[in-house]
C-alpha cells in the first residue's frame, strides 16, 4: 500500500469528462473591486449537474500581467459545450462584471486564426466564443469598437465612463471532475486537511475548484433511485449510513470531505491533486481514496499511485 506521511493512499482513480473552458481576465481599478466582479461572476457555478457551467478564481493578476495595467483576476469557466459555453458567460459578464464599477473583461487564451465564414455565415471549426461582440448591443447604438493587434474591443458607455470588453474569447477542450476524497476521523480534523489541500492546489496555474470553498461534503454518485436525477448522495461515504448501506468507511472515519478539480488540461488536474493530496496528509486523516464509478462517469482516469509516483 502506497502511504503519503503514513497516511495509506487507495489503489483506485477518479473519473473525469471532457468539457470546454474559457478564461477570463476581469480588472477593475482597485483588487477589492476585481475581486467583487469575480466573485459574483462565479457564483452559483459549483456543478453543471444543476448550474450553467462550473467556475471559479484561477489566481489574483498584478498590473504588470493585465491587459490594462490594473489588478485584476483570472476566471475560469467550464462547460459541455461552446454553445452552452458562450451563453452562460455573455449572461454572468452582463450580470455581474458589466454591472461592476470600473471594470473591464479581457480574453486569456490564444485565440487561433479565424477560419472563413460557411454558407449560413458561420465559422466552421471555430473555437472560439463572442461576448463583447453580444453584450454590444446594450450600448443602445452608442457602443464603438476599436481593433488592436488584430483583436476587437468594444466600448460601452456606462454611468461611470466606458465598460471595455474583448469582442472574441478563444476556448480549450479542459477536464472536469479530477477528484479524491480525504477520509478523516472526525469533521474538525478532516475540514482542516481540505483546506490545507485547498490551498496547496490555488498555487497550481490552469485550474479551479468549483465547489464552495474548494471543499464538497455532499459527494454524489453517478445515477438515484428516483428517476429525474442524474446524481445522488454518495451512500457509501456517509457516516451515518454505515450499518444500513454498503459502505465503503472504516470505523474510525468519522468524516469525508472531497476535493473536485477543473482543469485547462490533464496534466494541470494531475498536478493539482498531487499537491492537494500531499498537503491532505496530516494527523487525523485515516486513508486517501478518490471519486471511481467503474469507468462510467468519463473517459479521463487519474490513478492515484501513479499520479503520486
Amino acid at each position: 500500500m502506497l502511504s503519503v506521511h503514513n497516511i495509506p493512499i487507495d489503489d483506485t482513480f477518479a473519473e473525469a469528462f471532457p468539457m470546454t473552458a474559457a478564461r477570463l481576465i476581469v480588472t477593475a481599478e482597485t483588487p477589492n473591486w476585481a475581486l467583487t466582479a469575480g466573485q459574483v461572476a462565479t457564483g452559483y457555478a459549483s456543478s453543471v449537474i444543476g448550474c450553467d457551467v462550473e467556475a471559479g478564481i484561477e489566481k489574483w493578476l498584478t498590473p504588470d500581467e493585465t491587459p490594462d495595467g490594473r489588478p485584476g483576476v483570472s476566471i475560469l469557466y467550464f462547460a459541455f459545450s461552446r454553445d452552452a459555453l458562450q451563453k452562460a458567460a455573455i449572461n454572468r459578464v452582463g450580470q455581474c462584471v458589466l454591472t461592476c464599477p470600473t471594470t473591464a473583461c479581457f480574453n486569456g487564451l490564444p485565440i487561433p486564426p479565424q477560419p472563413p465564414l460557411t454558407k449560413g455565415g458561420r465559422r466552421g471549426g471555430d473555437k472560439t466564443i463572442r461576448i463583447g461582440g453580444n453584450l454590444r448591443f446594450f450600448g443602445d447604438g452608442w457602443q464603438i469598437s476599436k481593433k488592436l493587434a488584430g483583436r476587437r474591443y468594444w466600448r460601452l458607455p456606462v454611468m461611470d465612463g466606458e465598460f471595455l470588453c474583448e469582442d472574441l474569447f478563444g476556448t480549450v477542450k479542459g477536464v472536469g471532475g479530477g477528484n479524491f476524497l480525504i477520509l478523516a476521523e472526525d469533521q474538525t480534523k478532516g475540514l482542516s486537511a481540505a483546506e490545507l489541500a485547498v490551498e496547496a492546489i490555488r498555487k497550481i496555474p490552469g485550474v479551479i475548484m468549483p465547489f464552495p470553498g474548494g471543499i464538497v461534503r455532499s459527494g454524489s454518485k453517478v445515477g438515484s433511485r428516483y428517476k429525474k436525477l442524474k446524481a445522488s448522495t454518495n451512500d457509501a461515504y456517509c457516516p451515518t449510513l454505515r450499518a444500513v448501506t454498503k459502505t465503503a468507511l472504516p470505523e474510525n472515519v468519522g468524516a469525508v470531505y472531497e476535493i473536485v478539480i477543473d482543469g485547462v488540461d490533464q496534466a494541470a488536474v494531475e498536478q493539482a491533486m498531487k499537491a492537494g493530496i500531499h498537503a491532505a496528509c496530516r494527523p487525523g486523516v485515516v486513508r486517501i481514496t478518490a471519486g471511481n464509478y467503474g469507468g462510467n462517469l468519463g473517459p479521463f482516469h487519474f490513478h492515484l499511485h501513479k499520479i503520486l509516483q
